[in-house]
């Protein structure tokens, strides 16, 4: 069985995807705020589904995010429609919270229980009906999701899941070294990590305490790419390049004879982009793109991108380092919706 599954951005949903890691695989991953997102990854991964021509049993799994009743309208119409066609998709929703009623109360796929974290949920619905987390490797598992349920939804009374869960919760949600929207793989992978090495201080005495000492060097053993101990900030820059690089054919843009290289929501850039720029000589220019349509500029003396980013939007800088902002931009989860703006954009001006 193929897995694909939906899960929210905090602690309580990286853990499910912490646990279905552990029984598929073959899975598949993104992770949603609500609003936009949700949606847009639910049709993200339909259209995968149908492109690939999936005929495998597949699990649909969606956890830790209720949907609107028009969500769960959707992706029910779809799913019933797609198996009329052949495939065979079991879809599944495990959440905790209460707004998503409606939808429960409607479709029996919608499983609701508000006494419980969805991490809580997942598990127990593994162990049910998978057998699952029976290996005595895997030990591990429920105190950690004990300690994700009792912070979650506030259980104090259990101090020692409480407090260790109150780290599990900062651990996670100031993971800001790896970009998740385009790198949203590794940053997932580097939370994971984290709540995988964190079960080593369950059983400890003062766990909680001497977690939160550790999370700075658990960081970074997970950052380290050569074995060469530096500066967390060193580290993530020289893995952030590395990232880029790794997929830089899939970021290249165009400008006339120039080659460029464009990321999304990257933030900070001058460090990075200067590194991949002089690492990369047959690259040019380097792009960041913000939610928000806020553009960053970076070159290494092969192209004035002061004058482009006039060109582009009335933007400006010097010709090593400028900005500007893109007013139609609207923004999307898809990297590649961004690409083509931004292509568009280098192909109707001239310099």
């Amino acid at each position: 069985m193929i897995l694909f599954h939906i899960s929210h951005t905090d602690l309580d949903g990286y853990g499910c995807q912490l646990l279905t890691k552990e029984i598929f695989s073959q899975s598949y991953y993104l992770n949603a705020n609500y609003g936009l997102e949700v949606k847009q990854s639910i049709i993200h991964f339909i259209e995968h589904i149908i492109n690939e021509e999936i005929k495998d049993e597949i699990l649909f799994l969606i956890t830790d995010v209720n949907l609107t009743n028009a969500e769960s309208k959707y992706i029910n119409n779809e799913v019933i429609k797609l198996n009329e066609d052949g495939y065979k998709i079991k879809l599944q929703l495990l959440d905790h919270h209460a707004t998503g009623q409606s939808s429960a109360e409607k479709y029996d796929w919608y499983f609701l229980d508000t006494s419980r974290c969805a991490t809580k949920i997942v598990y127990d619905y593994f162990v049910k009906n998978y057998n699952a987390f029976q290996d005595e490797s895997q030990i591990w598992i429920e105190p950690l999701v004990n300690s994700i349920n009792a912070i979650d939804i506030w259980i104090e009374d259990n101090q020692k899941d409480f407090e260790f869960g109150k780290v599990l919760l900062s651990m996670v949600s100031h993971v800001r070294e790896i970009n998740n929207v385009l790198f949203a793989n590794k940053n997932r992978d580097f939370r994971i990590h984290l709540l995988k090495k964190a079960s080593l201080y369950l059983n400890e005495v003062d766990g909680n305490i001497k977690l939160d000492s550790a999370i700075h060097s658990l960081k970074k053993e997970f950052l380290n790419l050569d074995g060469k101990d530096d500066t967390i900030d060193n580290l993530s820059a020289k893995y952030l390049v590395n990232s880029i690089t790794s997929i830089k054919d899939e970021l290249t843009i165009n400008f006339q004879d120039k080659k460029g290289v464009l990321t999304y929501t990257l933030g900070g850039i001058s460090i990075p982009a200067n590194a991949f720029l002089k690492a990369n000589k047959d690259y040019d220019f380097f792009i960041d793109v913000s939610k928000r349509g806020n553009a960053s500029f970076r070159a290494d003396g092969n192209l004035d991108v002061g004058l482009l980013a006039q060109k582009l939007a009335n933007g400006g800088g010097h010709p090593n380092a400028s900005g500007c902002k893109f007013d139609d931009f609207k923004e999307v989860i898809n990297y590649s919706d961004v690409k083509k703006y931004i292509q568009n954009k280098l192909n109707n001006i001239k310099i």
